[in-house]
């Protein structure tokens, strides 16, 4: 190996021991990127072993990772099955949903087109125990809504579509009302940007997304010409890029573009995001495909929504 290609692995080993050094890896968040981005996409069983030996690299040890998958389980997102000594995971109907929603976020190919109407969402909060009153809160956030106080909620691209299952599944679709509204043109009542200022802290989710540039700028400079990088780097890479990344989008209400500010800093994010999955997937699938495995073996090859994650993944020769 000549030096200059030492010199690069050396570089390439010192960030990837620095983001696994600063990111927030917390084991059962981490599992849930893994599987949301390596075994969802292959069929979404897994054997726990397998699984273990996959995220050791992340810091994860054994125990660790028996202790996360046991409380998915608890929460309702994994199904397991014993097949003599072997324990085989599976995500739950209700953890598909979820893993959907959220991979429909995060790899999607950017603004979603909008037609100026808002979905606002009027809830009849005193008729709900407290305990469900936190629970919707904590539900409508994670879809992106802006509460308003009082028990009105709003959203400029969400649909009635992303509500009536939650609200179904918790039984208070009585006490909510759907409206659909918009800002009076020419008026002086037509400032949209007053609205979302109350509705969403964008200033928090500005300085987040400018950490993730932080975090994986050098990163991107360095491994666009492969050097220094083997196929495990490109997992471990690959896994702390969408961790960091899904945990500052997952907080992202996906406004349209004309409702942000300036230079947002999710554009950018959305961008070094995109460029280095897609420099590192392909090494990083042939990695778990050796690893992990399945009831029958080695995991089914990827979907088809999965090769059209940013409109369609590139494949290097």
């Amino acid at each position: 190996m000549t030096e200059v290609k030492m010199n690069e692995k050396t570089e390439i080993d010192g960030i990837i021991k620095r983001l696994l050094e600063s990111l927030d890896l917390k084991a059962r968040s981490l599992l849930v990127t893994v599987w949301g981005d390596c075994v969802a996409p292959h069929g979404g069983t897994v054997w726990l072993r397998s699984l273990i030996k996959l995220v050791e690299p992340l810091g994860l040890n054994e125990r660790v990772v028996r202790t996360s998958v046991f409380r998915l389980q608890k929460d309702g997102l994994l199904t397991s099955e014993q097949m003599g000594r072997r324990s085989f995971y599976s995500l739950t109907p209700s953890g598909q949903h979820r893993f959907a929603e959220a991979t429909h976020r995060i790899y999607a190919t950017g603004d979603l087109p909008w037609n100026d109407q808002w979905l606002l969402l009027l809830l009849s909060r005193r008729e709900l125990p407290e305990p469900q009153r936190r629970l919707v809160d904590a539900e409508l956030n994670w879809l992106g809504f802006g509460s308003f106080g009082s028990g009105i909620y709003a959203h400029p691209t969400a649909t009635a579509d992303v509500i009536k299952p939650l609200f179904t599944e918790l039984n208070i679709t009585s006490s909510a009302t759907l409206l659909e509204a918009a800002a009076i043109p020419d008026s002086d009542f037509a400032s949209q940007k007053t609205l979302v200022q109350k509705g969403w802290n964008l200033d928090s989710l500005e300085a987040n997304y400018g950490q993730f540039i932080d975090n994986f700028s050098a990163l991107s400079e360095k491994i666009s010409h492969k050097s220094g990088m083997d196929e495990k780097k490109c997992f471990i890479i690959r896994s702390l890029l969408v961790h960091d990344y899904r945990r500052v989008l997952l907080r992202d209400p996906m406004l349209p573009a004309k409702l942000l500010p300036a230079g947002w800093n999710g554009n950018k994010a959305r961008t070094l995001f995109r460029e280095i999955y897609q420099q590192v997937w392909q090494d990083a699938e042939k990695h778990l495909m050796s690893v992990l495995e399945n009831s029958t073996g080695r995991l089914p090859p990827a979907s088809e929504e999965f090769k059209a994650r940013f409109g369609g993944l590139k494949v290097n020769e």
